[in-house]
C-alpha cells in the first residue's frame, strides 16, 4: 500500500477507453513509424487538486503492440526487441509528478523495459479535472518524452546499402492518459 493511499490521498486510475500510448521511431533515416499499445492499467494518488506530487504508477502489456504490420510486430514482440514472453510487461513506477508552472509539469521515475530500470524524466500538460455527465471527476494530461532504445537493451538493427541505419535508436513518446477517480 502506498504511503500517500494510507493517508488522504486520491486515487485515479487510467481510464483505457480514452487513454492512448504513442511512440514514434524513425525507419531508414526517412520516415516515421508510429506505433500504440492497446493494453495498459495503471494508478495515480494526489493529496492536491492539481496533482503536484502525485504518485504514479503505469504497467503496459508489451505484446499489445501495433504498428499496423503484422511482420514488423511480430518482430519487436521477439527477443531481437521486447521479448514479451520473457518480458511481458513495461512497467513505471516510483513516479513523482511535480508542477513546473502553470499546468505544466515533469514526471519522473523508473521505467522498466525487459530487465532495464532507468530514470526518466517526462514532459506533462495537465489538462484540467472536470465532472463528466454522469457525476464523474475525470482528468486529463499529455505526456510526452523521448529515450534511447538502447538504453533499455532494445539493441537489434541493421545497416542499409547507403550505410545508414534501418531503426533509429531514439524514441519520442506521446501518451494521452484520461483518469477516473476511483
Amino acid at each position: 500500500m502506498s504511503t500517500k493511499e494510507a493517508t488522504v490521498a486520491q486515487k485515479w486510475a487510467i481510464d483505457p477507453a480514452h487513454t492512448e500510448v504513442v511512440f514514434k521511431v524513425k525507419h531508414l533515416v526517412i520516415t516515421t513509424v508510429s506505433g500504440t499499445f492497446s493494453s495498459f492499467d495503471g494508478e495515480v494518488y494526489s493529496e492536491s487538486d492539481d496533482f503536484d506530487g502525485a504518485e504514479v504508477s503505469f504497467q503496459i502489456d508489451a505484446g499489445s503492440i501495433s504498428t499496423n504490420n503484422t511482420d514488423r510486430d511480430n518482430h519487436l514482440k521477439s527477443g531481437d526487441f521486447f521479448a514479451v514472453e520473457q518480458y511481458p510487461k513495461i512497467t513505471f513506477d516510483n513516479g513523482i509528478l511535480r508542477k513546473v508552472k502553470g499546468g505544466s509539469y515533469k514526471l519522473q521515475g523508473g521505467l522498466t523495459i525487459r530487465d532495464v530500470t532507468r530514470q526518466v524524466e517526462l514532459d506533462v500538460d495537465y489538462n484540467g479535472t472536470v465532472k463528466d455527465p454522469w457525476g464523474n471527476a475525470k482528468a486529463g494530461f499529455e505526456i510526452s518524452g523521448q529515450l534511447n532504445r538502447k538504453d533499455f537493451g532494445l539493441v537489434w538493427n541493421a545497416i542499409t546499402e547507403a550505410g545508414s541505419m534501418l531503426v533509429a535508436e531514439e524514441v519520442k513518446l506521446a501518451i494521452s492518459v484520461q483518469l477516473a477517480a476511483a
